[in-house]
């Protein structure tokens, strides 16, 4: 075990400016060597994780704090500290507030959702093909359905959804908006939810907001108002920011890995496993985020990592461990064993994951059904990507069939 917090430079980080979905090659280097030390934008140093079993650790391992940053000049891409709610809380906090919403998740309930999603997805692919190719898969079909499923879910009326979804680029942007524009932003959602709280509790209603004010009103040593609002703004942000960006590029990376389209378009019942591997595959994230901090003197990976000593993981790097994904760098769509780290790990795994992966599944499966011939309009080297953001994605992406 080494000891070298001290005696390091720490290596500038991110190594580059995302490409695309292209991981930068540092990341194979670094999972050949024990932990590196790591400057962000802002912030204290840190240390990076890359390999599997390491990544897994830190976001698993009770001695890594989330809660632990509160306070600190926590390592970070953007100039601004943000309260972040739920993500900065360590158990009995975090364990109490996402037993309120975590039934709304269940694998069961996710199930009944999915006759209803994918009558949405048939009822904006209709409206793509009346518009004819070439056609943006993003404004048609990639925006709007993860939005009306998380607006029906928790009972947002989706005529506000321009509003919603420009606020909740302040949740995923590093340096897309100026740090006051971003935190307008974040106090407008908050406004705004908190409007909808209000709302609820003169007309409830079968949704999930309607039953977080219940808790709240029945319970209000379980839930304060200022908990209750941030933590429905950030189910609102979260349950349809992140997927509108990976539905886009599950459907690019598709179209432009040889054979992959045709491979599910001739055998769909692959679909499941293909959005396990295209969640391994794709990089969403474009730089590290949420840093953990130790809580007592921890190896890790061969290092010694201080308490006190924040910690940072790359995901995409650790899914594309070749230790535990064999030919890693490959996409496989028929890869059954599959312990992916897309969706986190730990006691911050993605409450809506299942949503997220269902949402995924009905779209693959509705656009293979519906558009067979489904590829791109334009030349791969037109495309836009987005920038500035934690998330890597498409501005858009048309497509013709």
């Amino acid at each position: 075990m080494t000891d070298t917090s001290q005696a390091t430079i720490p290596e500038r980080y991110p190594f580059s400016a995302p490409d695309r979905l292209d991981l930068d090659p540092r990341y194979a280097e670094l999972r050949e060597q024990p932990l590196v030390r790591v400057r962000l934008p802002y912030g204290e140093p840190a240390w990076l994780a890359t390999r599997h079993a390491d990544v897994r650790t830190v976001l698993g391992d009770a001695r890594f704090s989330r809660a632990a940053a509160v306070g600190r000049d926590e390592p970070r891409n953007s100039p601004r500290q943000q309260e972040t709610g739920i993500l900065a809380m360590d158990p009995p906090e975090h364990t109490r507030l996402r037993r309120l919403v975590a039934k709304a998740f269940t694998a069961r309930r996710v199930e009944e959702l999915r006759p209803g999603t994918r009558a949405v997805a048939d009822e904006l692919v209709d409206g793509m093909l009346a518009a004819g190719p070439p056609a943006d898969l993003v404004a048609h079909l990639a925006t709007p359905l993860p939005i009306r499923v998380i607006c029906d879910l928790l009972g947002v009326p989706v005529s506000d959804q321009d509003r919603f979804h420009t606020w909740s680029e302040a949740i995923v942007s590093t340096t897309s908006l100026a740090p006051e524009v971003a935190q307008q932003y974040i106090d407008s959602l908050l406004a705004y939810m908190g409007g909808l709280v209000a709302r609820r509790r003169e007309e409830p209603a079968d949704d999930l907001l309607s039953a977080m004010v219940r808790a709240r009103d029945e319970h209000a040593d379980r839930l304060s108002e200022e908990e209750m609002v941030m933590l429905a703004a950030g189910l609102l942000a979260a349950g349809h920011e992140t997927t509108v960006t990976q539905i886009p590029n599950l459907v690019y990376v598709l179209l432009t890995t040889p054979g992959a389209w045709a491979t599910l378009r001739e055998r769909p019942e692959l679909v499941p496993t293909a959005v396990e591997e295209l969640m391994r595959f794709i990089p969403l994230g474009a730089t590290a985020a949420f840093p953990r901090y130790a809580t007592e003197d921890v190896e890790l990976g061969g290092v010694l990592v201080r308490a006190g000593e924040p910690v940072v993981c790359s995901i995409p790097a650790a899914n594309r461990d070749g230790t535990v994904f064999p030919d890693a760098d490959r996409l496989d769509l028929t890869r059954e064993v599959n312990p992916h780290l897309g969706f986190g790990h730990g006691v911050h795994h993605c409450v809506g994951a299942q949503l997220a992966r269902m949402e995924l599944r009905v779209v693959l499966e509705t656009l293979l059904d519906r558009t067979p011939g489904l590829r791109l309009a334009v030349a791969e080297e037109e495309l836009s990507w987005k920038s500035g953001l934690l998330v890597r994605g498409l501005r858009a992406l048309p497509v013709a069939w």
